[in-house]
């Protein structure tokens, strides 16, 4: 298995990730945490296959200095779009994260990896590299595809034959991740590296709802439901994806 790219798919990942309520609520989860945890004065962000640049245009806008890294090139290039369209400026690396070290010549205040862990082929291995591009006293960004609620999923749907399979990986042109993370082994993981501040879920329920009831929801109820259960001790385990902001040990 080799890391996931998204040169091909890169149309179909903007309007699938972005184009609704799931997008949406993603960014809101990922931002209102961002906001509470981060002081308020520029910081320099280092974006980690940041895709097509949502979350880097929000930083920039913010007045955060912006390093965004995107190893596909039709990302990279849609995310300059997005931030030449907003009149904002960021410095743009087209290269995988194993390349980084060899090009970036300083630790940065916030490192942000949102939905990249899930597409390695070794999801450990980017830790301690993330580590070692987080100043000391810095924020680490993570949000990751969660194993325990593609499990729930599976099992509401009656997918019993696959759960005896234990396969959780997505076809190979899907948009279903092909490494999805179990928390607690993501936890072992982490320990001696970072102290993990802050856990929130990202779609705690949304994507659990009926389709029929999806499609009457307003969005504005939505984002303000996530928003207010995010963290909840029963639901934000749920979360299709899980957020976590770490602080370097």
């Amino acid at each position: 298995m080799s890391d996931r790219h998204f040169d091909q798919l890169a149309t179909r990942f903007a309007e699938k990730i972005y184009g609704g309520a799931k997008g949406a609520i993603r960014l809101a989860v990922l931002q209102a945490d961002l906001a509470e945890a981060l002081p308020d004065r520029p910081l320099r962000v280092l974006d980690i296959g940041g895709g097509l640049g949502h979350m880097s245009l929000w930083l920039a806008e913010r007045g955060h200095e912006v390093t965004f890294t995107e190893p596909a090139e039709p990302m990279l290039e849609g995310a300059r779009q997005r931030f030449a369209e907003a009149g904002q400026t960021a410095t743009f690396i087209q290269a995988p994260w194993q390349e980084l070290l060899g090009q970036l010549t300083e630790p940065y205040d916030v490192v942000i990896c949102h939905a990249v862990l899930e597409w390695l082929a070794e999801p450990h291995a980017i830790l301690p590299v993330l580590h070692q591009l987080t100043k000391p006293g810095g924020w680490l960004s993570l949000a990751f595809y969660n194993r325990d609620a593609l499990v729930y999923r599976n099992l509401l749907k009656g997918h019993f034959k696959k759960m005896r399979r234990n396969d959780m990986a997505g076809e190979k042109q899907s948009l279903t991740p092909q490494q999805p993370l179990d928390p607690r082994e993501l936890a072992t993981q982490l320990e001696g590296l970072w102290q993990v501040e802050t856990q929130s879920g990202i779609r705690v329920f949304h994507d659990y709802m009926p389709v029929e009831f999806q499609a009457r929801a307003e969005l504005i109820d939505l984002l303000e439901m996530e928003l207010a259960h995010r963290r909840h001790p029963s639901f934000a385990g749920l979360g299709r994806y899980l957020h976590w902001i770490c602080r370097p040990i």
